[in-house]
């Protein structure tokens, strides 16, 4: 029963997160103590106290979402500002070349009093080399445009504006020229966060300085984290090869880094005959490992991949020195609560929810078939060994990637085909050669000479990128996949958990429950007509099912958004002025475009002058401009104020009507959701 704990918790989170309204922050703790309280005197009565436990459960996880929220509750923009004097603390820089991303706090914006200036900002930075880069830990000012955080490009797609609350990011905007350097502020000090950003930093700096060009930027991924300098075409190869989780710091890392840190501190220790004889080097290895473990963590960035795995293998290498059995499933249950508790927001985000869909599939998988793996190596002895590892290997991959798969498709539609060969060939090198030199290169890196063993890391990170790109190039070796709804994957969800979580046969039951999730998601039906919020960029399907966008030069985030979402990989754009096309039924000129589906007609206005006419013939109109009182004819009427107060909408032209959403509707009145400004 315990491994449902983190489960309803978890539930409990997530409820907060989606709902259209903010509670009152009372209720859930009163409701957890009360739930718990009877659950207590109920005890002797098994049912009841499962039902009202699991409550209690619902109404912490519910508590701990709330109060999490407005603890890190800061000022957000409501509207756009600038070029504007700005000036703050580097919390984060990546450590590549070219464009690059500055996380500041700290923050000071001129005109803005202190109750109304987010507690961080993010700035994209142009600049020509790493000399004139500002280091984490530094002050820097500069000439900044600056917007509220973006709200999602259409109802139902990623929220980043609800991610950057948790992170108390209030501002996103670009630097105009170079920023400048500045003394810090008097009485201000350093801080845990930038001298930890500041090391992790100077790690990917040396680690770029010493590895070659090709290897360099993928060490630097596998070591600290920092993507930043990996070029955009081997970050795609490796996606679409299935290889991309080796990229993150995750279970396999923080096992590799922390397993052979205690197998070379247990080997060691035994060749010292007094030490080996009388000492229980076994536990002092566990110690070693377990520091090791917190360096990687910490060094890491503390990730939510990195966090699980760091507290299972933090647990297992704690029952070492405390002579205590560990229980595998009991591990990512533990893992699960203790990440729930510190970032419930977590919950949501595709990080946490992949990387213990994966742990948990394989830990119940091994747990079945662990008797059979024994057998075949002992009975085989070396010879069959390497066939029980390449079963292993193969098995892993496989129970992985149907683990991730929902997850892969909900939030990145899009499924690697040949994922389990690409990780046939890459896991091993990762294992075996990779992440080894990796520490090694980490243990000599004080001393000068991590090029000794980023030399031959790097020879087995060009390997597993050969292979990437090998497969990525294969025919069909990604399947684009429209979007399905949350309710889905929550079937997906409660299914693969009923099946990994219980023992008995009843477990099964899970794959129907699968099953039904599967079948919500091919019932889904995608919009026929989107619009960005700033009325940027608008996209229609055509006669041919594609959807056409009206502009691939502006808004193009938002338009990459929609067509990803459609499982769609390119887009026609409308015809130019005076031009038309039957595949789309569309004709444009000067004041907008027609479109016809079916019987119904769409106009897509870009000038009030088209509203005589357009308004008077269309049954659905979208405006890029104001309708004010000019347009009373058409069924449905989505103009720049709607934009304005609802953000993007989508449209569906059902039988009985068109159905409209916007973004604002989706969202709700929740804290990260702001009242959306005029752009003046």
């Amino acid at each position: 029963m315990f491994l449902w704990v983190p489960v309803l918790f978890g539930a409990g989170s997530g409820l907060y997160l989606t709902l259209p309204a903010e509670p009152a922050g009372w209720i859930a703790p009163l409701a957890a103590a009360l739930f718990a309280l009877v659950a207590l005197l109920l005890r002797r009565h098994t049912a009841p106290t499962l039902g009202l436990a699991a409550l209690a459960l619902l109404a912490a996880g519910f508590a701990c979402a709330d109060w999490r929220s407005n603890r890190v509750s800061a000022p957000v923009l409501t509207a756009p500002i600038g070029p504007v004097d700005v000036s703050g603390r580097v919390v984060w820089v990546g450590a590549g070349d070219g464009p690059q991303r500055y996380l500041l706090d700290r923050v000071v914006i001129e005109g803005l009093a202190e109750g109304e200036t987010p507690a961080k900002m993010r700035l994209s930075v142009r600049r020509a080399g790493p000399g004139d880069m500002a280091s984490p830990g530094s002050w820097l000012s500069a000439l900044a445009s600056l917007r509220p955080p973006p709200t999602p490009a259409e109802p139902g797609a990623w929220d980043f504006a609800r991610q950057a609350w948790f992170q108390r990011i209030g501002a996103v905007g670009f630097v105009y020229g170079a920023p400048s350097p500045m003394a810090a502020p008097e009485g201000e000090s350093g801080g845990l966060l930038p001298l930890l950003s500041g090391v992790r930093h100077w790690v990917s700096a040396r680690i770029l300085a010493q590895a070659s060009p090709s290897a360099g930027p993928f060490a630097a991924a596998l070591l600290t984290g920092d993507r930043s300098a990996i070029e955009n075409t081997a970050l795609k190869a490796m996606r679409d090869s299935g290889l991309a989780h080796l990229l993150a710091i995750s279970g396999l890392h923080v096992g590799l880094i922390a397993g052979f840190i205690f197998f070379a501190t247990r080997g060691l220790l035994a060749l010292i005959e007094p030490v080996a004889l009388r000492a229980p080097i076994k536990k002092w290895a566990a110690a070693c490992a377990l520091l090791g473990a917190v360096a990687y963590l910490l060094l890491s960035g503390m990730s939510v991949p990195t966090q699980r795995a760091f507290v299972m293998v933090g647990v297992v290498l704690i029952a070492i020195m405390l002579d205590r059995a560990s229980l595998s499933m009991r591990l990512i249950a533990w893992a699960a609560l203790l990440v729930l508790a510190i970032a419930p927001e977590s919950m949501l985000g595709p990080s946490f929810q992949m990387s213990f869909a994966a742990a948990t599939a394989l830990i119940a998988t091994y747990e079945a078939a662990r008797g059979l793996f024994a057998r075949m190596a002992a009975r085989g002895g070396l010879v069959l060994r390497p066939v029980v590892y390449a079963a292993g290997v193969t098995l892993t991959s496989l129970v992985a990637g149907i683990a991730t798969g929902p997850f892969a498709v909900y939030h990145f539609n899009r499924i690697a085909d040949y994922g389990l060969l690409a990780n046939l060939g890459a896991v091993p090198i990762t294992g075996f050669w990779i992440m080894p030199w990796g520490l090694v290169a980490l243990i000599l890196m004080p001393f000068g000479l991590e090029g000794i063993a980023l030399a031959p890391m790097g020879w087995g990170i060009d390997a597993v990128v050969w292979i990437a790109r090998q497969v990525a190039a294969q025919p069909g070796a990604v399947t684009l996949v429209p979007a399905m709804p949350a309710a889905a994957l929550l079937a997906m969800v409660v299914g693969g958990l009923w099946l990994c979580l219980w023992r008995s046969r009843w477990r099964f039951l899970g794959i129907a429950v699968i099953g039904s999730g599967i079948l919500i998601a091919g019932l889904e039906r995608r919009p026929d007509i989107l619009v960005d919020g700033d009325a940027k960029v608008m996209a229609t399907r055509g006669e041919d099912g594609q959807f056409w966008i009206s502009t691939r030069q502006r808004g193009r985030f938002v338009s990459d958004t929609w067509l990803r979402r459609d499982g769609q990989a390119e887009a026609p754009t409308w015809p130019r002025d005076g031009r038309g096309t039957s595949a789309a039924g569309l004709r444009c000129d000067t004041l907008g475009c027609i479109q016809r589906r079916g019987d119904r007609t769409i106009a897509f206005v870009r000038d009030p002058r088209a509203f005589e006419e357009d308004c008077s013939r269309a049954d659905v109109v979208v405006s890029a401009v104001p309708a004010w009182d000019l347009c009373e004819g058409p069924e449905t009427v989505v103009d720049r104020f709607d934009l304005w107060r609802g953000g993007g909408h989508a449209i569906w032209l059902e039988p009985e009507g068109a159905r409209v959403e916007s973004v604002a509707e989706r969202r709700g009145e929740r804290p990260w959701v702001g009242r959306r400004a005029p752009d003046r």
